[in-house]
């Protein structure tokens, strides 16, 4: 692999330009963006009028505060073309959601969109590490999510050699990293433990294992993840960040020097993050719901998108773009357990504490009578499970739950099983809450 920081002239003029350079451009294409959703997307002109604001009211980047919302319902409500800016002859391709809540949310590109899209998920690999001449395995899905096109457009455009693997076949997938020595994967970060599982299944350990940088994205994950998937894999693990409303994978991601949250592409995505409940922008730092208006979408523009992923925003470091705190969770993913919020990384991470177990597990809930019951399924390593007695266990299990209660103030039942007795995701996003509870009429 290339030295992890980038050589003079590597990056984008624009990843080391001032605040001011970059505020002046957001607003040149803000402007570009509005108008263009207010003349050809009705929905967007009816709800701009609906609000008394017309996109000549934007005079500054703080006005964007005064436009509407858009939220997943209207995406869903105007299934499948409703919200093209463009004519249908000029859309390139399509891709979807995988609509497992109901129907799919349905995006177009133009040909400029796919091209731009290339760039930032160009632009994403290389501030992941990556460098022309690398091989990258492409373990997201291909199809209709944006994970498997979008990640390998992007590393063509870099100058990669990609192999499209996709997801599944894990055998198979480790057989080929074994015989062609990439340097990089790209991949749901559950599905790579699902890897990691197999390497060692095999008796590979990881300094065997040819991989110097994992870009994960797809599924919220936090530290402890982070540092149980390098540790198996012997990486430099990367947090990549998009969604198939705004563009797909590239919207963000982490830079290697510093792997301090994701680095948002400001030049064609103006982040805001505002009160869930009231709606008002809250100040850099403070947390909040991440809302993103595209500023050089062509097909599919969106103004303002509510995107229920829960951060904050952080001054730049690695370049000159802010950076997004980890995804604390999704706001409709947010379990209430006996009147506490919870979402699944909180106990994802409180399981992490313990070296001993994996980064597999699930949540199961039930009800019984007018009370919920939880109960955490996990794994053990490997390497402990053979060295542990039944006693050790249930201590494991026993400090687990003190810990879930102390910290996030539930009372859980903690089940410690052996290895690979959950089941795996062979596709791509892990299954990590099973919901049983009767559903409120």
């Amino acid at each position: 692999m290339t030295a992890k920081n980038p050589q003079p002239g590597e990056l984008d003029a624009i990843e080391t330009a001032s605040r001011d350079e970059i505020s002046a451009l957001q607003l040149q294409r803000l402007k570009w963006s509005l108008q263009h959703a207010y003349d050809n997307v009705p929905f967007h002109k009816a709800a701009f009028d609906a609000k008394g604001v017309h996109p000549s009211d934007l005079k500054t980047l703080a006005d964007l505060a005064k436009f509407p919302f858009m939220t997943k319902i209207a995406l869903r409500d105007h299934y499948p073309f409703g919200l093209f800016a463009v004519p249908r002859n000029k859309i390139a391709r399509l891709h979807a959601s995988s609509g497992t809540t109901g129907k799919s949310i349905v995006v177009g590109y133009t040909l400029k969109d796919i091209d731009n899209w290339a760039n930032l998920v160009a632009r994403s690999i290389r501030a992941a590490g990556g460098r022309a001449g690398d091989m990258l395995h492409n373990a997201y899905g291909y199809g209709m999510f944006t994970g498997g096109l979008g990640a390998h457009y992007g590393a063509e455009r870099l100058g990669c050699t990609v192999i499209p693997m996709s997801g599944g076949q894990t055998e198979k997938q480790v057989q080929q990293i074994v015989d062609f020595q990439p340097q990089i994967i790209m991949v749901t970060p559950s599905y790579s433990l699902v890897i990691a599982e197999e390497f060692e299944r095999q008796g590979i350990t990881p300094d065997q294992i040819s991989l110097k940088i994992g870009i994960f994205g797809a599924e919220p994950w936090g530290e402890g993840m982070r540092a149980e998937i390098e540790r198996k894999l012997g990486i430099d693990a990367i947090d990549i960040y998009g969604l198939t409303e705004v563009m797909g994978p590239g919207v963000a991601c982490e830079c290697i020097e510093s792997k301090d949250g994701p680095v948002i592409w400001e030049d064609h995505f103006y982040p805001e993050i505002i009160n869930p409940e009231t709606g008002e922008v809250v100040a850099d730092g403070e947390d909040g719901e991440l809302v993103f208006t595209s500023l050089t979408k062509e097909a599919f523009p969106v103004i303002r998108y509510r995107t229920r992923d829960l951060t904050r925003l952080l001054p730049p470091t690695s370049r000159a773009f802010r950076r997004m705190g980890k995804i604390t969770g999704r706001s409709d993913d947010m379990l209430i357990i006996r009147g506490v919020n919870v979402f699944p990384t909180q106990v994802e991470e409180q399981i992490l504490r313990d070296k001993r177990l994996s980064g597999n597990y699930q949540i199961q809930l039930s009800r019984d009578g007018h009370l919920d019951n939880v109960e955490v399924r996990c794994e053990l390593q490997r390497e402990a499970a053979a060295q542990l007695s039944p006693t050790d266990v249930a201590l494991i299990a026993k400090e687990l739950q003190h810990h879930i209660k102390t910290i996030i103030g539930i009372t859980t039942k903690v089940s410690v099983l052996a290895p690979e007795a959950i089941p795996r995701t062979l596709t791509g996003k892990a299954r990590r809450v099973i919901d049983e509870r009767p559903k409120q009429l």
